[in-house]
């Protein structure tokens, strides 16, 4: 008796280390039980790059919280199994899960990869028919490149009719096609010749090839079983991405009781530079133009400024930090002279997975400073002649002939005594 008692103790310490080791979801995530399917995406998106095996080689604790992290998302980002879990909690999940079907995939890796657009595999049954994707553009302007920001924004797409729930039928029931029995097509006779007749697979003309009937139209979808909504949509950008970069959203696209959803791809580009109407959006670098990773600017010198030097810039870049640019006294900047500022252009960023190689070293890209010279239009008559007198004495001590250092053949002068006609 005393053995058993001993028993039944050790296997409830047991149950209790393993209810303890399973921590609650939403703790994994950092968030409330009241979080938002966005606030479940957004922070998905942070702690799994945070603690993907690729950036933490060798650590097992990494990788196993990068476990935990991929399972509760699994959890909470699908509406049936979160119902499920805030009412059941794990036991509830795992006996769900238990008594699907499929058994289903819940490889972390690959939910990662879907999640960042890296066509894992869909997760769907083999013989479930695809939608299409859809293609949306988002302009932004360059500064929102390079700082990164969270952009929110409308897509219009067919959804499920949460009326009849995709039934088409406002008491959501749905009988079978008496004419086609189900099948959804028939079997048509066409007499190709006296005593010659062919057989015809034909779309069932009474359901319209869905094997079912409705006897009591949705009101809100008509009996088509799907509407089309303004769906808000966020997508975050991140420091460093360029202009046709493709944010893949698995399974967002338009959705129908008869295939499973396709991708919502968000293609961004790059708005036309204009000067923002805000101080923060007046800087210098609304004008900045981008290359790939390095950015390039133009600043205009007088000529004192190239010639004598002794000048500074203050050059506000597209987050607000200032660049500073300068010669000092003596130091000459010729016309269309560039100047490289490096670690001054885009940010990093990589547009493969983690665990992709690429040859990119992962440094931030260069700002390129291209100098034009300003000449005046004219001179006072005083200052013209100081100026021409001092090139003069400059040009005889160590002036050099353009014209024949340039290697380019010299016309003979005229021969005296002879007149052009």
């Amino acid at each position: 008796m005393q053995l058993l008692r001993l028993l039944v103790a050790l296997a409830v310490v047991l149950f209790s280390v393993v209810v303890i080791a399973a921590e609650d979801y939403y703790k994994v995530l950092g968030l409330a039980k009241s979080a938002s399917e966005k606030d479940i995406k957004r922070a998905y998106r942070t702690l799994s790059k945070k603690y993907h095996p690729d950036k933490n080689p060798g650590d097992d604790t990494a990788r196993e919280k990068f476990v935990e992290i991929a399972d509760a998302y699994d959890v909470l980002s699908t509406s049936t199994l979160r119902k499920i879990y805030d009412q059941y909690g794990h036991d509830g999940v795992e006996q769900h899960r238990k008594g699907q079907a499929a058994g289903g995939s819940h490889d972390p890796f690959d939910l990662f990869s879907r999640f960042f657009g890296g066509g894992g595999h869909s997760g769907h049954a083999p013989g479930h028919r695809r939608g299409p994707d859809m293609e949306v553009r988002a302009s932004l302007p360059l500064r929102d490149f390079y700082t990164g920001r969270e952009i929110n924004f409308l897509v219009e797409k067919q959804q499920i009719c949460d009326s009849c729930e995709g039934t088409g039928s406002k008491d959501r029931h749905v009988e079978t096609c008496d004419r086609c029995a189900g099948r959804g097509v028939v079997l048509q006779k066409h007499m190709l010749a006296p005593g010659m007749f062919q057989q015809v697979q034909m779309q069932c003309d009474r359901c319209h090839g869905q094997g079912k009937k409705i006897k009591n139209p949705c009101p809100v979808c008509a009996g088509s079983r799907v509407v089309k909504n303004q769906v808000e949509t966020s997508a975050v950008i991140e420091p460093g991405m360029g202009k046709g970069t493709r944010l893949v959203f698995e399974n967002e696209a338009d959705e129908s009781p008869d295939w499973i959803a396709g991708d919502l791809i968000v293609i961004l580009d790059e708005k036309e530079a204009e000067l923002g109407r805000s101080a923060e959006e007046r800087t210098d670098g609304t004008f900045f133009r981008r290359k790939g990773k390095d950015l390039f600017w133009k600043e205009t010198l007088s000529l004192r400024e190239a010639w004598m030097g002794d000048w500074t810039r203050n050059l506000t870049h597209l987050d607000g930090h200032v660049v500073h640019l300068g010669r000092r006294r003596g130091e000459v900047v010729q016309p269309l002279a560039v100047e490289t500022v490096s670690g001054e252009g885009m940010p990093h960023y990589s547009e493969g997975h983690l665990h992709d190689h690429h040859e990119d070293d992962g440094s931030a890209g260069n700002l390129y400073i291209e100098y034009t010279v300003v000449l005046p239009d004219q001179m006072e008559s005083g200052m013209e002649k100081d100026f021409h007198a001092l090139w003069e004495k400059w040009r005889k001590k160590i002036g050099v002939d353009l014209a024949k250092d340039s290697g380019r053949p010299v016309a003979p002068p005229p021969a005296e005594g002879k007149d052009e006609l």
